[in-house]
């Protein structure tokens, strides 16, 4: 496979820029923070997507590579596979799916794979390369190796990862030690203490002791039900026989307040006809009255008569004689000693006919008041009487209102009777029916006739249900206690059930992870018995090639992990080496894989990873990748001049693109 041109319309701090790609060794040479590392992000995106979460990192690269206030965030690539088709690619990073061409440039994107998460695995299907295996291999940047031990240690742990798994992330003894320790934490053993399969164990076991107890429970509980059957049957008995007294009784009872009720009537009824005699005699007086105001008004006037005529004449005429002589007296000495006037004189001697005149008004008056006081008193005892008369018509009334309802109470009571009669006899014929075949009816009206105190008996025989009572719920409450714990008995059994499940699911796991280990050392010794060897003798060829023959032979075993042969035949760990000659090993590594990753032959792509190379070791590496990888398209991203300067004396073709 073959890149042959990257397009960038907007990514990152790149814009409009276009590079095209031979097949053999191409330089893409630019200074720091010139857009390298961009452009090979770029290419990663281009076939794989870009992702929008930070997994990890400050910011998702999404984000980091988003053109600042730019819409287009685009661009393509054109690429051939070693089977001569091409194809070109056009991704807008906005989007998940990008839209793959043919060489007739007819758009095929629906014609490969599709993941929710991720959209169309063309890339993937076309290669079998998914994007980790790309970093990891197809991709080899300076930023694996620093000069840090620690560093050193990381590059290390990935070279024997690589070696011993096929992946620089996945370490046999690291899978090992994980899935060990989560069959301890998740499962358990026989040595281990609170762990799931432990404490199911335990609780088994607790469970099956108290099972082994509940089961007695059982009989006690039959037991109990025959005794509850007995008293069930008492109690019956005597509540049938309770029902029978109290209901005859209450029919008695109830004749007895209807007899009582009539015998009330019957004296209100009596108490009407009192009432009546008191309402005629009541009558009686008022004619009485009638007839003793009539004569007292006669009396009374002819009284009064007799009496203003002679008295009042007398005063009268008795007063006005004498204001009349007092008064001529004292007109007579008045005109005598001081007026002398003649024309009082004459004025004097008419008040004698005025006098009269006077006498005859006050006569006219009182006669006229006479007759008007007799008329008052007359119309009072008319008014009187006529109240009193309201009062009979009244009296009358009521008599009448009062023998009505006489006859009717009386109708009423007799009615009342015979209905209370029937009655009796009715409840009785219903008791005697509902009981018939239960007890003798007979025997206890008899009880109730012959005995005047029968609430004692119905307390005597209600003492006697209440004790059969708390004896029956006495056993209710034993029975509850019984089956609570015989429905704790139940749940137990459920409990065990469920346990007994986890059980096995937890061996099911167990057996699972015991398989998974099996199958993972089986995989592991095979990868050390077969594959290991042609990744060693690859890697231990490209080393020796690198090298100029120092270094030899590489191998892998379980107490010291990757093993150099140096120039003296001594086997040396890796660590022990230099830091160039680790990055020298870990590059010969990469390309040891590189023709085992795919049927494609996929590109080699360096990024900055000579930086720790000298002059000779920079040759060497640059002859080894002419000769050995003429299948592979190489691709060096540089900040240096060196790879051009060597080729160049190398007489080495190379196609150089500057940034």
């Amino acid at each position: 496979m073959k890149i042959k041109n990257i397009k960038i319309n907007n990514y990152g701090n790149l814009e409009n820029k276009e590079i095209n790609l031979k097949n053999n060794i191409n330089i893409i040479f630019g200074k720091n923070e010139s857009g390298k590392s961009t452009i090979l992000n770029y290419i990663k995106n281009i076939f794989y997507g870009i992702s929008k979460n930070k997994n990890g990192k400050n910011i998702s690269d999404y984000e980091k590579y988003k053109p600042w206030g730019k819409e287009d965030y685009s661009g393509k690539i054109k690429y051939e596979l070693d089977t001569g088709e091409e194809f070109e690619i056009f991704r807008e990073f906005n989007k998940k799916n990008p839209k793959v061409y043919n060489n007739k440039l007819e758009d095929i994107s629906k014609q490969f794979n599709v993941v929710k998460k991720d959209g169309i695995q063309f890339f993937y299907d076309q290669t079998g390369v998914d994007e980790t295996m790309f970093t990891s291999t197809v991709v080899s940047m300076q930023e694996e190796v620093k000069l840090d031990t620690q560093e050193q240690n990381i590059l290390v742990q990935k070279l024997a990862n690589l070696t011993g798994t096929g992946e620089e992330t996945l370490s046999y003894k690291k899978v090992m030690d994980k899935l060990n320790k989560l069959q301890v934490e998740e499962i358990g053993n026989a040595r281990t203490q609170g762990r799931p399969i432990n404490i199911i164990k335990e609780r088994m076991k607790n469970i099956e002791f108290v099972l082994k107890e509940l089961q007695l429970y059982q009989k006690d509980k039959q037991s109990n039900e025959i005794k509850k059957e007995d008293y069930n049957k008492t109690i019956i008995e005597l509540q049938d026989e309770l029902d029978i007294l109290k209901q005859v009784n209450i029919i008695k009872i109830c004749k007895q307040n209807a007899d009582e009720k009539i015998i009330i009537k019957n004296n209100y009824k009596n108490e009407k006809n009192k009432k009546i005699e008191e309402l005629k005699l009541e009558k009686n007086n008022l004619i009485k009255k009638i007839k003793k105001n009539k004569i007292k008004l006669k009396k009374n006037n002819n009284k009064k008569i007799i009496n203003k005529t002679k008295n009042k004449k007398i005063k009268k005429y008795f007063l006005f004689f004498i204001i009349l002589l007092i008064i001529n007296i004292l007109f007579f000495i008045l005109n005598k000693k001081i007026i002398k006037n003649n024309l009082f004189n004459l004025l004097n001697y008419f008040l004698i006919p005025i006098y009269l005149i006077i006498i005859l008004i006050l006569e006219k008056n009182n006669n006229k008041k006479i007759k008007k006081e007799i008329n008052n008193e007359k119309e009072n005892t008319n008014s009187e009487n006529e109240k009193i008369k309201t009062q009979i018509d009244f009296i009358e009334k009521q008599i009448s209102t009062l023998q009505n309802e006489i006859y009717e109470e009386e109708k009423e009571i007799e009615k009342e009777q015979m209905n209370l009669d029937n009655q009796v006899e009715v409840e009785l014929l219903k008791i005697k029916e509902k009981y018939k075949n239960k007890l003798n009816i007979n025997n206890y009206l008899e009880k109730i006739e012959n005995n005047s105190n029968i609430d004692n008996i119905i307390n005597q025989i209600q003492d006697n249900l209440n004790k059969n009572k708390i004896e029956l719920q006495t056993l209710n409450i034993k029975e509850d206690d019984i089956t609570k714990k015989l429905e704790d008995m139940v749940n137990l059994k459920e409990e065990y059930d469920k346990l007994k499940e986890q059980l096995e699911d937890l061996e099911k796991r167990n057996n699972t992870i015991n398989l998974a280990k099996e199958f993972l050392t089986r995989a592991y010794i095979n990868m050390k018995n077969n594959v290991t060897p042609k990744f060693t003798d690859n890697l231990s060829y490209n080393i020796s090639e690198i090298t100029q023959g120092k270094y030899n032979k590489v191998s892998i075993n379980d107490e010291k992990g990757l093993i150099v042969e140096n120039e003296y035949g001594e086997y040396v760990p890796v660590e022990m080496l230099s830091i160039g000659t680790i990055d020298q090993l870990y590059l010969s590594l990469r390309l040891s894989m590189i023709d085992d990753l795919s049927n494609e032959k996929m590109p080699i792509i360096l990024d900055e990873a000579f930086a720790y190379y000298d002059d000779e070791r920079l040759k060497n590496i640059l002859i080894f990748l002419s000769n050995n990888a003429k299948e592979h398209q190489v691709i060096i991203f540089t900040c240096t001049k060196r790879e051009q300067e060597i080729l160049n004396k190398l007489n080495i073709e190379y196609n150089l693109v500057e940034m």
